[in-house]
């Protein structure tokens, strides 16, 4: 069940057209501005690349149509505007679907460095790079193809697969790892925290291991999970995943790496 959202959806005029404010621009541009010097030697190619592909400026927030229009021309994706939270049904849909939901708002000064509720900062700059990437575009429509024929009963640990790749996933390079999860190129914090400061616990990707770890949205992320390639995830995706979440349910999840939310 999605949470209240403190942001309010922005709407298109008659002509697809979503208004930012000068403000709203500006931290978009501070964001953007920030973000770039601090990923340049720290994101994968793919994500970098994207980033131009899609034509991503520091001066204002980009419109949803633009965006929408470039990925298609490069791997067939699409984006679609929504609030703030929407069900997990209706996401996993819209993957299906391959269009990735944008929320319309940008954070407010006071959330700039941490919003808990994805804002357009996060999901076009953090999402939409790698979706011009085929391979990953691939995996993250197969991904959305299999939620909706699981069913919500499957729903829970089969995000997880979503959590520690799309979401918080490093890749190893031959220039070396690499970050390229929307939830860490889009935060400072959680880009120093994966790839300068070495607290955490970086593991190689593998389904059972990911389907057993358990998660946290409110904290900088203990375990990291790394693949090899993008071609990995399209093949993880097409295996039998609801057998495997089964067999995952049944061993039941690894001790959680982090202290319990306090209620």
């Amino acid at each position: 069940m999605p949470k209240q959202s403190t942001y309010t959806a922005k709407l298109p005029d008659a002509d697809g057209i979503y208004h930012y404010t000068t403000e709203e621009d500006g931290i978009w541009s501070d964001l953007y501005q920030r973000q770039m010097t601090l990923l340049a030697d720290k994101a994968c190619a793919e994500y970098l690349d994207g980033v131009k592909l899609l034509g991503l400026k520091p001066d204002k927030v980009p419109q949803l149509h633009d965006i929408n229009r470039r990925l298609n021309e490069t791997t067939g994706f699409g984006v679609e505007g929504v609030p703030a939270l929407i069900p997990p049904s209706r996401f996993y849909e819209l993957l299906s679907q391959g269009k990735f939901p944008l929320a319309t708002f940008i954070r407010r000064r006071e959330h700039i460095d941490y919003i808990e509720e994805p804002d357009i900062f996060h999901e076009v700059f953090g999402h939409c790079p790698l979706l011009t990437n085929q391979s990953y575009a691939n995996f993250v429509r197969r991904f959305g193809e299999k939620a909706v024929g699981l069913g919500k009963e499957y729903s829970w640990h089969l995000f997880r697969i979503f959590w520690f790749t799309v979401e918080f996933g490093l890749i190893d390079t031959l220039q070396g790892r690499r970050c390229f999860g929307a939830g860490i190129v889009s935060s400072p914090n959680e880009t120093r925290t994966a790839m300068e400061r070495g607290e955490s616990e970086f593991r190689p990707f593998d389904l059972m291991t990911v389907l057993r770890t358990p998660y946290r949205i409110d904290i900088v992320q203990p375990i990291y999970y790394v693949i090899e390639s993008f071609a990995q995830l399209e093949a993880i995706i097409e295996e039998d995943i609801g057998a495997r979440i089964r067999d995952a349910k049944a061993l039941g999840d690894f001790p959680p790496a982090f202290e319990a939310k306090a209620s």
